[in-house]
Formats: structure tokens, sequence, C-alpha cells
């Protein structure tokens, strides 16, 4: 069969019909060769980790990810042994304390952390996770100022705090102590004066750790604390606190806020999944068994099952439902709390749907030039918690930055939330937008960010936003391809194949899932399901056939061409495995199609 090499595009597909070239994924042919003899390992995996980057010296740690060679010293995140220290003070000196959490998965397994933690010695730490449509994200002087009154001496703000200059400047007037434990960018070189600040995106932290989520600068904390308490004797009548226990809440953040699995994050999302796999956090069962799923843990586990109903709470409903889920050991407690995450997820559905169709119809309608670099689309009251997720399937479908604004005419204000393409920078250009005081509050990384703005200053931003990003966008376009892996036939498309490519897992960024390309392939008994999506079976010349799916392809090229009657087609995707009824089999999970005659 034809392959890259002599085509301008893998298979000749320069255009696939979602508009994408396909090439081949590059890889260095000495160091394939290496990676093959030094580890056994097939051509065609050897392949796939050479052109991810991973040397021949670093393939042990890369297929055999653990804590031990990986752990980074929790010294070298600047203030983390100063954190460590006033926390393990204020405990033996039995001091009032609240940790303040994001609403997100990330915020709610950092806190559930430092709760298990504070419990395994002895004392409760009570949890404040602000209401995201009445209080808006992270900390402000009246949360704080209310917990000071409550009695609160120190604050520990978990997934937040970093960039909270104005919350941080009132803690400071009314003698409120406050330990940030953070991993967002943070405007500038100027460091907040507060008591410990551990961030490793600070502008003077060496640890090189800039790419965890809270939850693993937080699960680095809590080896600090246990550094500390046993420096100062603690436990004498006490085990240590078993940090391994609380590995699942550290994968849990680390999957759902989307972070590069490299390093040691990935050592920590790889135990993570094995620990959580047991379901001993009674919050994580609880949630599993009301969705009506089981099985091992996986990043698909973490990601679509678990992690959508924990965000439900601060997306639709009570903030702190996600952090209070993961930090109980109340089996009865958690099975209440998972059945009002699940029902509130139902409902943000639904909301997401409507705003989501609404959305596409602004864009396609009257908001925005078909070839502008960036979409913001606006509208009256779209629910500020379900923005992001639109973004993201904005995104999606126009392969381009978007951004979403929800608009409260009554407060005058519109908050909104975007998502980026691989190559543009959206973070950097809301920064620079609140830098021109288009904005009110604005922040976020490359591939999203979060705002808020007057509403009679929205086409003004939309129109910096895409001066600011056009050649980013015009650069990421024209790179916007599908990488393939491997050239397989249906027959080779088995469970051997994915075990095989498992032993590169967990994927996420920094360590993408492989693709596959079929060529020559036709369609057989196609259905549309439910939501968009088509199933469909794949044959080719080799004999085998194949359980294939596409999601979300309702109206788009690929779903018309998968659900009409045509010739064979090039298709890529990915491997996934199929145990309905404990058939142990695999399934294509399609992410593109090409015509061979257009392609």
């Amino acid at each position: 069969m034809p392959d890259g090499s002599t085509y301008p595009g893998y298979l000749g597909v320069t255009q696939s019909l979602s508009g994408r070239l396909w090439r081949e994924r590059a890889a260095d042919a000495e160091l394939v060769r290496k990676l093959q003899l030094n580890f056994a390992l097939s051509e065609p995996l050897a392949r796939a980790l050479a052109a991810r980057g991973v040397l021949s010296e670093q393939a042990e740690d890369y297929l055999n990810p653990t804590l031990k060679a990986l752990f980074p010293d929790p010294s070298s995140f600047a203030d983390m042994d100063r954190a460590a220290e006033i926390l393990v003070d204020r405990l033996e000196r039995k001091r009032p304390m609240v940790v303040f959490a994001d609403y997100d998965v990330d915020g709610a397994s950092s806190a559930a952390q430092l709760v298990r933690w504070f419990r395994a010695m002895g004392a409760e730490l009570p949890i404040y996770v602000p209401d995201r449509i009445l209080e808006g994200y992270g900390p402000s002087p009246a949360a704080f100022k209310r917990l000071k009154a409550e009695g609160a001496d120190l604050v520990i703000t978990v997934d937040c705090g970093a960039a909270a200059h104005d919350a941080l400047a009132c803690a400071a007037e009314i003698g409120l102590e406050v330990v940030v434990i953070d991993h967002h960018l943070m405007r500038g070189e100027e460091i907040p004066h507060v008591a410990a600040l551990v961030n490793p995106n600070r502008p003077d932290d060496t640890s090189g750790q800039g790419h965890l989520a809270a939850a693993g600068v937080t699960f680095v904390l809590t080896a600090a604390l246990n550094r500390e308490a046993r420096k100062r004797g603690l436990f004498g009548d006490r085990a240590e606190p078993d940090l391994r226990q609380a590995l699942d809440l550290a994968a849990m953040g680390a999957i759902c806020d989307v972070t590069e699995l490299r390093g040691f994050n990935r050592a920590l999302t790889a135990q993570g999944l094995k620990v959580m796999s047991a379901w001993r956090n009674p919050g994580l069962k609880a949630l599993m068994d009301v969705a009506g799923a089981q099985g091992a843990a996986s990043v698909f586990t973490a990601g679509f099952i678990l992690g959508p109903r924990i965000n439900a709470g601060g997306r639709i409903g009570r903030a702190d439902l996600g952090a209070r889920l993961l930090s109980t050991d109340d089996p009865e407690e958690a099975r209440g709390l998972a059945e009002e995450l699940d029902a509130l997820n139902a409902s943000r559905k639904e909301v997401e749907r409507e705003v989501t169709e609404a959305a596409i119809a602004h864009i396609e309608t009257e908001s925005n030039a078909p070839d502008a670099p960036m979409l913001l689309v606006a509208a009256d009251d779209w629910h500020p918690g379900v923005i992001g997720i639109v973004a993201g399937r904005l995104r999606e479908k126009y392969r381009k930055p978007c951004v979403v604004v929800g608009v409260d005419r009554a407060a005058n204000i519109g908050k909104g939330s975007g998502r980026s393409q691989p190559g543009v920078n959206l973070g950097r250009a809301v920064q620079a937008a609140y830098d021109e005081g288009l904005l009110l509050a604005g922040g976020g990384h490359a591939m999203a960010a979060g705002l808020s703005v007057r509403p009679d200053t929205i086409p003004e931003l939309r129109a910096f936003l895409c001066e600011r990003l056009a050649a980013e966008s015009q650069v990421a376009a024209a790179d916007d391809c599908l990488e393939i892996d491997a050239l397989v036939a249906t027959r080779g498309c088995d469970r051997a194949l994915w075990q095989d490519f498992q032993r590169m897992a967990p994927f996420g960024p920094g360590n993408s899932e492989p693709l596959f390309a079929l060529a020559d392939v036709r369609v057989e008994r196609p259905m549309p399901l439910r939501g968009g999506h088509v199933r469909v079976t794949l044959t080719d010349g080799s004999g085998g056939r194949l359980k294939a799916v596409a999601w979300r392809v309702e109206g788009t090229e690929a779903g018309k061409r998968l659900m009409g009657e045509g010739g064979a087609i090039h298709v890529a995707g990915k491997l996934k495995p199929d145990d309905w009824q404990g058939r142990a089999g695999v399934e294509f999970e399609i992410e593109d199609v090409a015509d061979p005659r257009r392609a």
C-alpha cells in the first residue's frame, strides 16, 4: 500500500473531508532501531515512541513510569518548605484554617488531598468554594473578610490565588494569613506578599514542573508536609499519612485539567489510575455506581465519566459539592452527593446543547466572518457554567480559537471563556487585551482563557483578538494536520495491537494517543446514533471486518460520506477496547475521513 514517503500527504491525502492534511508522524530512523533492539519493541511501537521524542535513555521511565524514579524534590519548588512549615506549625498550635478551592475537578481534588492529610493528623479542615455566578473565579476581598469574621487564622488557596492581587492585599490588611497553592500563569515578575506562594509557574521557580495541575502540586506539598511533621516527631503516636492513597485524586486533577502527561506528571497519572481502579475513595466509587460504569480506571473514565459529574456542581449547582464528595469517608453521604451531581450533569448537558446551537447560529449568520482568525460569540443570559465547554465544541467544529461570552445585562458584564488551537497562544492575547484596558479581568494559558468584559466593548475586543492572533492563526491553520502513527488493515486491528500500544498509556497532551490509518475501506451498515454520532462496519481487501464509530459528525462532510453510498474511503482514528459482554475485542474510533477521489 502507498505510504507517506511517495505522496505529498499520507495516502495522498492533502485535504480530508474536514480540510486537513494527513502526514506520517516524523521519527528518527536510528532512534527507532535503538528502541526496537534495546527494549524488544515492535517497529510501529518503537516508531511511535521515537516520534514523541522519547530517547533511548528515557524509554525505561517512559514505559514504566514510577514515582520513585521521577518524584521531584519538594524543596525545588519556591516556598514549598515554607508552606509546609507554616501548615504544620498551625496544626501543632491547633489554629483555625480553611482551604479555599476552585470549583472545578482540579480544585476539588486538591482540596480533598489536604482535607484527607489533615484528617489523618487528627484535624478537620473546612472547605470554602466560591459560587461561580455570585462570586466568580478565585479569592475575593469579600470572601476573605467573611472567612476572617468566621474565625479563620489562615486560608490555603488551591488551584487559585496566585493572581488574586486585590484579595491578597485585603487579606494582609485584615490580618488573614494566606498560603497559595496554584499552577496558573502569573502576571509580571511581582510576587504577592503572602505567607507562602507555591506555584511552579511563578517567575522565580526552578522546579521545572510548570506543567503540573494544582492537584499535582498539592500532592508534592503533602510529601513536604510528611517530611516536616516527621522532622518535628509528630509520628510517634500515629502512622504517617499514606500519600499513595491520594494518588487517585492527583490523577483526577492532571487528567481533567488537560495537563501535559510527561515526566513526573505521567508517573503521577499512571500510578494514580492504578490506585483509582481499586475504588477505595467513597466519592469516586459512588460516582461510578450512579453513572452505571464499572471496571478499571482509565483516562476516559476520569475525563469523561467522573470529571464532568464532579464539575457539574460548580457549573450549574452548588460549588462545593465536588470537593465534599472527594473528601468524605462516609459511603452514604458519598452516594447522596453523587446522585445530586449526576442529576446536575444531566441538566448541564441540556443547557450546553442549547447554548452550543445558539452559538453556532450566531457565528454562521451574523457575528463573525468565515475566514476570521478567531471567533468570539456573545449573547445575553448564556449560562457561565457551560461557556467553556461550548467554546471547546466550537473549536472542534471550526478548528480555530473560540471565545464564548455570556452577557448579564442587569449587572452590565459579560463573562467569557475561550479555547484555542495548538500553536495559538490565547491566554497571552487575553492578557494583552487586559493590558490594553479592554477587559475587566482576564488570564489563562496557551490553550484556554477566561475573561470579564463590558458588553459595549465586545466588538472592540473581537477586533483586537482577531488582529492579535492573525499571524499565529495563519501558521496554525497551515499546520493543522493529522499525524498518523501507522498504516493498518482491518484484519490487523485486533486486541494484540491495542495492547501493544497501551504500553504508551496514559495518553493526553504531551503524549498523544496513537492514530492509525486504514486505506481503501468500504462502509457497511451505517447507523445514525442519538447525539449526531454514526456507527459503521469497515471492510477492506484483507478480509477483516472492523466495528467503528464517528462522534458528533451529523451534518459534516465526513458524516454524510459515512452515511451515504459510495466507493472506498481512507479513515484515520484511534483503536479502543470493546469489552461489551466480555468479548475482549476492539473498536475503531474514526477521527477523520478522506475520499481518495477528492484527496
